[in-house]
């Protein structure tokens, strides 16, 4: 079984005191004590690794032995997400991170049932942001998955236009995605709607040809971990 992850913007030191809400996590909920080896991230490519040598209620302290870093995954993985309801969104968002995503957008599409205020886009990406942090220490990330600001039709279709691979996924497309080459570097960018699919005008303003992801519709929480992991399969993960 793989050390444990908590993550430390600095990792400078041969011993590092991992304190704050990270630090009593490590100590209080997860009772990691003396003699366990414990990884420390930046969440942007570096670690370092070690045994605690000190607990208590307010953190642990590590006696460095290894450190090193990770060269950040190319081709990147961008998924456009539309904004799915309840519980679904926390789903869609963990899974993306766990599979391995490098870049989650939430996108306002026009069937997205989404009210778009102030304090609600506020509120939701808190949550998304939080959601990817945790499921990036669970699956021992060391690039942790980065969520955006809310983006708008025309932001994504920017998105598509700059990609080195744009996949809009669309039930009623002929294309499937399995005829798809990934590139070598690059963003593949992929595209899932809400639940109510895309709109005509949607399709028309990201001018890529819609991709097909198989013979069944999934869920729009499950739509993206499919098409991203079909995708790795052979790029990054041959």
């Amino acid at each position: 079984m793989g050390v444990a992850v908590f993550f430390r913007a600095e990792l400078g030191g041969d011993e590092v005191v991992l304190d704050g809400p990270e630090g009593r996590h490590a100590a209080v909920v997860r009772r990691i004590g003396p003699g366990e080896r414990i990884r420390l991230t930046d969440g942007r490519g570096a670690w370092a690794e070690g045994p605690v040598v000190d607990a208590s209620k307010v953190g642990v302290t590590v006696a460095v032995d290894e450190r090193g870093t990770v060269a950040q995954a190319d081709p990147r993985l961008v998924v456009v997400q539309a904004v799915p309801k309840g519980e679904r969104a926390e789903l869609a968002v963990e899974m993306l991170t766990e599979v391995g995503v490098d870049v989650i957008v939430p996108w306002n599409a026009e069937r997205s049932q989404f009210r778009a205020n102030p304090e609600r886009v506020e509120k939701m990406l808190a949550k998304w942001q939080a959601w990817a942090f945790e499921a990036s220490k669970q699956s021992r990330r060391t690039w942790f998955a980065e969520v955006t600001p809310l983006a708008t039709t025309a932001d994504v279709a920017k998105r598509l236009a700059a990609a080195a691979l744009p996949v809009v996924l669309h039930e009623e497309a002929t294309v499937p995605l399995a005829t798809l080459d990934p590139p070598d570097d690059g963003d593949i960018v992929i595209v899932i709607g809400p639940e109510g699919g895309l709109a005509p005008a949607e399709l028309t303003s990201f001018a890529v040809e819609p991709i097909r992801l198989g013979d069944t519709v999934l869920r729009t929480s499950t739509a993206g971990v499919a098409a991203a992991s079909a995708l790795l399969s052979r790029s990054r993960w041959r």
